[in-house]
């Protein structure tokens, strides 16, 4: 329908500039025009403009002109419709798709604002082939989003409907970066109340902030000027190991990344231990550590580590092993 649309559209100012170009030579021909004043004559005539001839016509003349002027008011009319239609199911079209988008998400993260920590956000979820959506409330934001082929939710993140709109009670985290404190603390406080279990990573502006925002369930608060002078100091003083971080550990140009794997009920490695998982003779995977369901971090467990339920492995290895991982422990 849209590319039929698009075609209709195309013809219409073919038709269009072909009547042009027919009245400017019949103007030169019939009425002995200069090519300039048959053009402009064509163009008044066709657009309806209105203005005086350029000299008087002829009774042929006159012909031509009553046959531009109902040529040119019927294709214009039917040009600017078809291309009114081809907008309108357009934006149609778009939210049907991203309607239907929303509704197959699961597991998918929620980032609520897309300013410069939003775009930042989406950009690393992106290279790292994560599903998220973004919820913004700002019409120019809405545009940029609509540029970059983004899954969105126009409306306020802390609205109750949004969230279950974007699908909150299927997602595995939240990220509140918008630019408010307040409006980050009842993000926060919204999203728990939809879904206990939910990850929610908020970043605080004023240190005051961060008492609130934990408070309102955020599992993690991020202060942008502290962390960016913490890792200035690094790379200052370890450069490399911040090479390795950025490169690898965050998912850059490197085939290798760092990943968080949580072992689910339905997993096969339940109940194995490391060295009887397939996760190093098979998918080249190393386990660098674990997170146990009572707290305690295993750094660099032994082979003989039994695998538990709710277990969250620290994992290093090829994405596409890391990928086959996660659908292993998914149950999929």
């Amino acid at each position: 329908m849209k590319n039929r649309l698009i075609k209709h559209v195309i013809y219409g100012f073919v038709l269009l500039a072909l009547i042009v170009l027919v009245g400017t030579i019949l103007y030169e021909i019939i009425e002995g025009y200069s090519f300039i004043d048959a053009l402009y004559m064509t163009i008044i005539t066709v657009s309806t403009t209105g203005f005086k001839e350029v000299k008087p016509l002829t009774d042929l003349g006159r012909l031509l002109t009553i046959f531009l002027i109902l040529s040119g008011v019927l294709t214009i009319a039917y040009t600017g419709g078809r291309a009114a239609q081809l907008i309108i199911e357009t934006q149609i079209f778009r939210r049907r798709r991203m309607s239907k988008q929303l509704d197959q998400l699961k597991n998918h993260y929620i980032v609520c604002g897309f300013g410069r920590m939003g775009h930042e956000v989406c950009e690393s979820l992106s290279n790292n082939n994560v599903p998220f959506l973004v919820i913004e409330k700002e019409q120019n934001k809405i545009e940029e989003l609509i540029e970059k082929n983004m899954l969105f939710i126009h409306g306020d993140a802390s609205n109750d409907d949004i969230l279950e709109q974007a699908g909150i009670k299927r997602a595995k985290g939240l990220a509140a970066v918008v630019r408010s404190d307040a409006e980050n603390v009842f993000i926060t406080l919204s999203a728990k109340e939809l879904n206990k279990d939910l990850c929610v990573v908020s970043r605080a502006i004023d240190d005051t902030a961060e008492s609130k925002l934990k408070r309102a369930g955020a599992h993690r608060v991020i202060k942008p000027y502290e962390l960016g002078g913490k890792r200035l100091v690094q790379l200052l003083l370890r450069p490399g190991v911040i090479d390795f971080i950025e490169g690898i550990a965050i998912g850059g140009k490197e085939d290798i990344n760092l990943e968080e794997v949580s072992i689910k009920k339905d997993g096969e490695l339940v109940g194995k231990t490391l060295a009887e998982s397939p996760l190093r003779k098979d998918l080249n995977i190393m386990v660098v550590g674990i997170s146990k369901v009572d707290g305690k971090f295993i750094y660099n467990p032994r082979s003989n580590e039994i695998i538990e339920i709710g277990d969250k492995l620290i994992a290093i290895g090829e994405k596409d092993s890391l990928l086959k991982l996660n659908k292993m422990v998914m149950g999929n």
